[in-house]
């Protein structure tokens, strides 16, 4: 669901750039207009005595005819939606962790995250490692479908050897390092595609390249996709 809604926006902002320039010619066809109502009343101002040509104070219409160009800035405001996303350029330094590889169609995208992290924890309390950090979702392909993803749990350190209880598909790893932009999300899975619109036109606003990569770290559990409580940190490693 996330990496479907990064991918769409480039669409949107493609969409969002042309009614811009539609929005500009028409503010300029406005203001070569308004120049010629001011030409009619010059020639009225000889005919009629010097006291009565402070009316030509009808002018004053011309200060109206930037009015329209106000509206033009206040429409340009809501093409900036990164203004409500925080966001921080950092480094991401590789940690220990136990993780597991799936995959899931986007509608069960969340289900499927919270699945993983619950049956890593109880792999985990089953032989007795204390998980040292919050759990961490690496997505690395999608299509139509749906994605692909690691589900990792941080551990203070690799023990070694894979304890003989541990699924084969389970291991213990590292997760991912490198330059990143870190941004949030505060509101429910359900809406994060909104976040993902945000970041993808932040990004195309400040020409930055970012790769075929991304996580998410979240910082709390939430038991459904609505549940306006969840916080996630969003971390897109740039190229």
């Amino acid at each position: 669901m996330a990496f479907n809604g990064f991918l769409r926006r480039l669409a949107l902002t493609a969409v969002a750039a042309g009614g811009l320039a539609a929005a500009a010619s028409i503010a300029g066809a406005q203001t070569t207009t308004t120049p010629a109502a001011p030409a009619s009343p010059a020639p009225a101002t000889p005919i009629t005595p010097p006291v009565s040509q402070p009316p030509a104070a009808p002018t004053g219409p011309t200060t109206s005819a930037p009015a329209p160009a106000a509206p033009d800035g206040s429409a340009a405001a809501p093409a900036s939606p990164p203004d409500t996303t925080i966001s921080q350029t950092m480094t991401l330094q590789p940690h220990p962790v136990v993780q597991v590889s799936g995959q899931s169609t986007w509608d069960d995208g969340f289900k499927a995250l919270n699945d993983s992290f619950t049956k890593l924890n109880e792999q985990l309390a089953k032989d007795k490692i204390q998980p040292t950090g919050r759990p961490m979702a690496v997505f690395t392909e999608t299509d139509d479908a749906g994605f692909k993803f690691t589900a990792m749990v941080p551990v203070a350190a690799d023990p070694g050897a894979k304890p003989a209880d541990m699924p084969a598909d389970e291991s213990f790893g590292q997760s991912p390092a490198g330059k990143v932009m870190k941004f949030q999300h505060r509101s429910a899975y359900d809406d994060i595609d909104s976040t993902y619109e945000a970041i993808t036109a932040y990004l195309d606003e400040k020409g930055l390249e970012a790769k075929n990569m991304f996580a998410e770290e979240y910082l709390n559990r939430t038991k459904s996709s609505d549940d306006n409580t969840l916080e996630v940190d969003i971390y897109v490693f740039l190229k």
